[in-house]
């Protein structure tokens, strides 16, 4: 496969991100703001594009990217939204199941990598791994204490929630199960004053 090349996605790289989310339905109308937003707000953004219009104003607005893209071959082929907790405010309010036991005074802290999308072409199988260590690795360059995902746990079929990834991508860049908040989810986390493992 082609070199790929992993952007940040702040206010630049947005035609870039819309290419590879309108290829479905989902993403063309999402625009990866369903954590980021207030149900309402989100819903009201679905058409018309005005989750697209909120993605923006939060690109512009945010000192942190909004997430990494990966481009093969100056294609965008895969998309990781990634960020400081405090971001993703459906996961917050009120504390969701996943984040019950999880400390509030870590929200800025602590990142969140909380969603995966990936085109439809096959290389886009290829930009995981990148994608992920990348953002890793921006977490730690932004002076993030770790980083959690909240993937499926390892066994479980729902593809309604693959955009959240699965277990086994996180364990081999030494993130580590720490909860398992429902029966489908786990939490994995990293901390960062540790060692990342090869991956």
């Amino acid at each position: 496969m082609a070199d790929v090349q992993i952007v940040q996605v702040g206010p630049d790289h947005l035609d870039d991100l819309s290419r590879l989310f309108s290829a479905t339905r989902t993403t063309r109308h999402c625009w990866c703001t369903a954590f980021c937003s207030r149900s309402q707000q989100f819903l009201l953004g679905w058409y018309g594009g005005g989750n697209r219009r909120r993605f923006a104003a939060l690109a512009a607005g945010d000192s942190d990217p909004m997430g990494l893209l990966a481009l093969v071959g100056g294609r965008p082929e895969g998309w990781c939204a990634c960020g400081p907790r405090s971001r993703y405010v459906t996961a917050l309010a009120g504390r969701s199941r996943l984040l019950a036991d999880s400390r509030r005074e870590e929200d800025d802290d602590v990142w969140l990598i909380a969603c995966l999308v990936l085109g439809p072409s096959p290389v886009a199988v290829g930009v995981v791994r990148p994608l992920l260590r990348s953002a890793t690795a921006l977490a730690r360059d932004r002076g993030a204490a770790a980083v959690e995902a909240w993937p499926l746990a390892t066994g479980v079929r729902r593809p309604a929630l693959a955009h959240v990834g699965r277990e086994r991508l996180f364990a081999p860049l030494g993130y580590r199960r720490v909860a398992v908040p429902t029966p489908e989810r786990v939490i994995m986390r990293l901390e960062l004053s540790r060692r990342t493992a090869p991956a």
